[in-house]
């Protein structure tokens, strides 16, 4: 019995009809995609349902193998479609085919979105455990690769997380997916790239936030660059002197995937009446705004990905353009472990632009690395900001609910370690 079982529930299928109404179709895809996946077909059947209150009825179907099965069902009144398929693992590994065959099909029917679960069956070891045996199966059992999402951060480094299953999105700039995990719950993935989760958001959140905005005696409005989660968004209206945040956003799906799937992130800062989501190019809207900002933050992809423009030095000094006296940039500038050089080539273009940089790190959980960021001003300074300040600010503004910055953290973050420094000397 030891197997995969794969499911998918697709929406907005844009594939030909004859998929959704027709069995002799969808029957005769499911069996070329069946040899095509090297499964062994053994018979299949098929029920067309009638129209119902003037909607075409849709089909349902399964398709035996000598592996196991296939079964479909469509619903062409709402372009909904769920996809079942189960191979046994007995005498040879069929997982990859089971894959192949999944995809095969979901292909054919085109959806704009797809909810993909996988689920590792049984163990034939254990239909006659020895006395005493434990029942379950072992966890390495489970832990197949198709159970885990990866990332790459270098050509030769790469990491992930054991996923139970996942939805992706594509939208107009890339592809959008929230994965399951044990360990942090919901996860949003942005083209392949882990980027916030529900279990350890408040490191990269508190850390991008917090010692600027600490720093600051007052900030009253706060620009935000990327930001869909709304993390950002939510940390920096915990000063109760915030009067205004602007979000500029690029990909709407971002802020509506996230409105919808991560609460835990959030939590309700995209709706709050201080904070206006813009949609649209955010280097667009800097050049057009008069207004000024006491914070600006950098909550983008990565700067190895197709937001690096956004970090070239002539966005750089667009950003530095549009802050307030005594503002502050905050970004961050990728892993000083696995990304040195581009770590260097930021913080240099920061120092030719501000004449005070204070670079920082902290690990992030989700990221696998320890993480660089860099406070950039030309008066505000970080460093100045003593233990005891940090501790008398935070309680006059009554900032709660922090999991990882405190009065301690805030020095101990700006503590860097040698290969880090060694890296932002001047060349």
């Amino acid at each position: 019995m030891h197997g995969l079982h794969l499911t998918a529930d697709l929406y907005q299928c844009t594939g030909h009809e004859r998929y959704m109404l027709e069995a002799d179709a969808i029957a005769q895809l499911c069996r070329d995609q069946t040899a095509a996946s090297g499964l062994t077909l053994v018979d299949d059947t098929w029920v067309k349902f009638p129209p119902y209150e003037g909607q075409p009825g849709g089909v349902t179907g399964t398709v035996l193998l000598a592996e196991s099965h296939l079964a479909i069902h469509t619903w062409p009144e709402t372009g909904s479609v769920t996809i079942d398929v189960y191979v046994c693992n007995f005498s040879d590994d069929n997982s990859g085919k089971a894959r192949s065959l999944m995809e095969g099909v979901i292909g054919a029917f085109a959806p704009q979105r797809v909810l993909r679960q996988h689920l590792m069956r049984g163990d034939i070891r254990m239909a006659t455990p020895a006395e005493g045996a434990s029942e379950e199966v072992p966890e390495s059992a489970a832990q197949t690769e198709s159970s885990w999402a990866m990332e790459q951060l270098t050509p030769n480094t790469r990491f992930g997380y054991r996923t139970t299953g996942s939805e992706k999105q594509q939208t107009p700039f890339q592809q959008l997916e929230l994965l399951q995990t044990p360990q942090f719950g919901k996860v949003l993935r942005l083209d392949d790239r882990f980027m916030t989760s529900e279990g350890e958001e408040f490191f990269y959140h508190e850390a991008l936030v917090h010692p600027a905005a600490m720093a600051h005696p007052a900030p009253r409005k706060a620009l935000i660059l990327g930001g869909g989660d709304g993390g950002a968004a939510e940390e920096l209206l915990k000063h109760p002197s915030i009067e205004r945040v602007v979000l500029a956003e690029l990909d709407e799906a971002v802020v509506q995937f996230s409105r919808q799937h991560l609460h835990a992130v959030h939590r309700g800062a995209l709706d709050d009446a201080r904070v206006q989501v813009c949609i649209g190019d955010g280097l667009a809207l800097m050049d057009e705004t008069d207004e000024r900002f006491d914070l600006a933050l950098m909550d983008l992809t990565d700067p190895d990905t197709p937001a690096s423009a956004l970090y070239s030095p002539a966005s750089l000094s667009c950003m530095k353009r549009v802050l307030a006296p005594g503002g502050a940039l905050v970004l961050h500038l990728g892993s000083p472990v696995f990304h040195g050089k581009q770590v260097a080539e930021l913080v240099r273009s920061l120092r030719e632009q501000f004449a005070v940089v204070r670079c920082y790190g902290l690990y992030i959980p989700l990221y696998g690395a320890y993480w660089g960021l860099a406070v950039a001003s030309d008066e505000l300074d970080p460093l100045e900001l003593r233990e005891q300040k940090v501790a008398e600010r935070l309680k006059q503004r009554n900032v709660g609910d922090l999991q990882y910055y405190n009065a301690q953290v805030h020095g101990a973050l700006f503590a860097l370690p040698g290969y880090y420094r060694d890296l932002l000397k001047p060349q």
